[in-house]
């Protein structure tokens, strides 16, 4: 069984600093990566630039993908990962401030898997993460590399 990588895109340092606080407490070992903004993500996720050799840089098996990224939205970035064929499958969670319904159902429209709502208190964050690595790192069985033929 392959270790899923995470990809976490997300551009305010404090929620990278909660969230990698909150994988540590639950006990996630998988290994992390963090883009900064959508732009970067979608270099990465493309593997293009700086990530474009893939055994420094795998594509992940699962995305944590925040809606409010500077350079290229939460939005657009997964439109652009849902019309690529390596990514299509990807296993993609929003993970956002916003409980707008109209956010929610946009981003289902696309394709986000689930969508998660940013807790503001510590203890939450920590109930949405063992979540997370319960279902998508554990129980759920991930595509295989490089998606649907």
């Amino acid at each position: 069984m392959t270790t899923i990588l995470i990809l976490l895109v997300e551009d305010e340092p404090n929620s990278v600093f909660f969230f990698e606080h909150a994988a540590t407490k639950v006990g996630i070992t998988n290994p992390l990566r963090v883009a900064k903004d959508g732009r970067e993500a979608l270099d990465y996720l493309e593997g293009v630039g700086e990530f474009a050799d893939r055994r420094k840089h795998p594509l992940p098996g699962l995305v944590i993908l925040d809606l409010k990224l500077p350079r290229v939205a939460g939005f657009e970035v997964l439109k652009q990962l849902r019309q690529q064929p390596e990514t299509r499958a990807l296993p993609v969670l929003m993970l956002t401030s916003s409980a707008s319904d109209e956010d929610v159902a946009r981003a289902y429209a696309l394709g986000a898997n689930g969508y998660l709502v940013k807790p503001s208190q510590l203890e939450e964050l920590v109930k949405v993460v063992q979540g997370i690595k319960d279902f998508w790192l554990t129980l759920n069985r991930p595509p295989p590399p490089g998606g649907a033929s």
